[in-house]
């Protein structure tokens, strides 16, 4: 794992062959991803039913495929409302802050932010894997021995994924990482086996890296239990075989919570939410999250993700470009009229803390915000746009609310916006569809796969616009006949 223009990781720590009580932090680095933590892992489902799980006779753990490793699948037909594995609330791990056992990990923690929140229970699972007799054991033996994050690709795939805001993201968890490691060993010194959190072991940016992924990949976001004012708090969980169910947006399965029956204990159950059929794979929806989001916390790429954008930054230059571009006439993105900058304020694009981050695709197509200021910006005069409300101006469905003429001239712009951010790529699409028929594999298959996304929705948004330009035009022809 590198940071971009920056050094390798280390690739193992030294461990004192008499600490007998720990386990080691540590893999190989030449470890296959399918590889477990242990060469004979635990069994599993005989794990959490002794703890006083359940499993239905028909969930198995199964080999599905070369690149989604192991699942959970039915070995027979599994009726709709069945009950397929239920947790008691001892067996999910999570960080306890009221647990004063552990304080140091609790200083620790502080030091993470909260957007990196898999690093805080990290910690714990970290220090459950080191040691002897853990009850977890069992759980974490079975946990990959390595991951496909981004943090951990060669320099080279790291370029490769040929997209700022997630080059971006990488860079700032690979420096995260090599900071906390700092500060880890610093308040690690001096310690006593016995008083040392990870039996006396070294802790570098290599293991924190994993217990990161493993967290980020694994964990659900669930509630605690009630708090003496009633209320509950979300706290990531990371749930043993519920975590083997593998990602989709048309899922069989879901999770939920239920408390026992007078008690306030809390029981972690997957459910089936259709019928599911013999040798099919039970399917848990992560989230609608895009692939960004899938690749940096999860390790893989969707396809034809629906919720899938590009993230660009407002610009008024690039955008007089791209209006220009696109043969509309009298671009003033760079210099809008004082009753133009007010609307753009409103819309947080402009004024003292404005968010310049805006989006194409996903489920909007055209992020609300763009649309809008789009909108007001190619406006003939302010009083036709005082008409109507931001919530209008920021709808793609809204039909023409400024004219045919605005709304051609808008979506015009957009799709020169858009050949501008393809441009932006090093690489063309079938030049990336090229490469993975030869054969790219591992990390360079997965920064392809991804780049190959991110181009694609830009070019079914100017498909979608190219339509909507096509529609319009008709109806401005008609209009000018009649």
């Amino acid at each position: 794992m590198v940071i971009v223009g920056g050094g390798s990781w280390k690739t193992a720590m030294l461990m004192s062959s008499s600490l007998s009580h720990v386990r080691p932090l540590t893999c190989s680095s030449s470890t296959s991803s399918s590889s477990r933590i242990a060469p004979h892992p635990h069994d599993l489902i005989k794990w959490v039913t002794r703890e006083g799980g359940f499993v239905h006779r028909a969930v198995k753990i199964a080999q599905l495929d070369s690149s989604n490793g192991l699942g959970l699948v039915a070995k027979e037909d599994i009726p709709i409302g069945t009950d397929l594995i239920a947790l008691p609330q001892h067996i999910p791990l999570h960080f306890n802050h009221d647990d004063n056992s552990h304080s140091l990990l609790l200083q620790l923690t502080s030091h993470v932010p909260d957007e990196l929140w898999s690093m805080k229970l990290g910690l714990k699972l970290l220090l459950e894997r080191a040691k002897l007799g853990s009850f977890w054991w069992p759980y974490i033996s079975n946990l990959p021995q390595t991951y496909t994050l981004p943090i951990f690709f060669p320099g080279e795939d790291i370029k490769n994924l040929q997209y700022a805001p997630i080059l971006h993201q990488v860079n700032k968890r690979c420096r995260f990482l090599l900071d906390f490691e700092q500060k880890v060993k610093h308040a690690l010194v001096g310690l006593t086996p016995d008083k040392h959190p990870f039996g006396g072991q070294e802790v570098d940016a290599s293991s924190l890296g994993w217990a990161m992924s493993a967290v980020s990949s694994r964990a659900f976001k669930l509630h605690g239990n009630k708090q003496s004012n009633g209320i509950n708090f979300d706290i990531p969980m990371m749930l043993p075989l519920i975590d083997m169910c593998n990602h989709s947006f048309n899922p069989n399965a879901r999770i939920v919570q239920e408390q026992e029956t007078g008690s306030t204990k809390m029981w972690v159950k997957v459910v089936a939410e259709k019928a599911i059929k013999e040798d099919d794979p039970l399917l848990l929806c992560y989230g609608c999250l895009s692939n960004d989001l899938f690749l940096l916390d999860y390790g893989f790429v969707i396809q034809s993700n629906p919720y899938d954008c590009i993230e660009l930054k407002y610009d008024g230059a690039l955008l007089d470009a791209a209006s220009m571009a696109a043969g509309v006439s009298s671009p003033n993105f760079s210099t809008p009229a004082p009753w133009q900058e007010l609307i753009l304020s409103q819309l947080n694009l402009a004024g003292e803390t404005p968010d310049l981050k805006v989006s194409l695709g996903g489920q909007e197509i055209i992020e609300g915000r763009l649309l809008a200021a789009l909108r007001v910006l190619l406006a003939s005069d302010m009083a036709s746009v005082q008409k109507h409300d931001l919530n209008t101006l920021k709808s793609l469905n809204a039909e023409a609310p400024l004219g045919v003429a605005n709304d051609l001239a808008v979506f015009r712009t957009l799709i020169a916006l858009c050949v501008i951010a393809l441009g932006h790529f090093p690489t063309k699409l079938m030049d990336d569809e090229s490469l993975l028929k030869q054969g790219a594999s591992g990390s360079t298959e997965l920064a392809i796969q991804f780049r190959i996304q991110k181009k694609s929705v830009i070019i079914d948004v100017m498909k979608n616009l190219s339509r909507k330009v096509k529609l319009l035009s008709s109806k401005e022809t008609v209009t000018a006949e009649g």
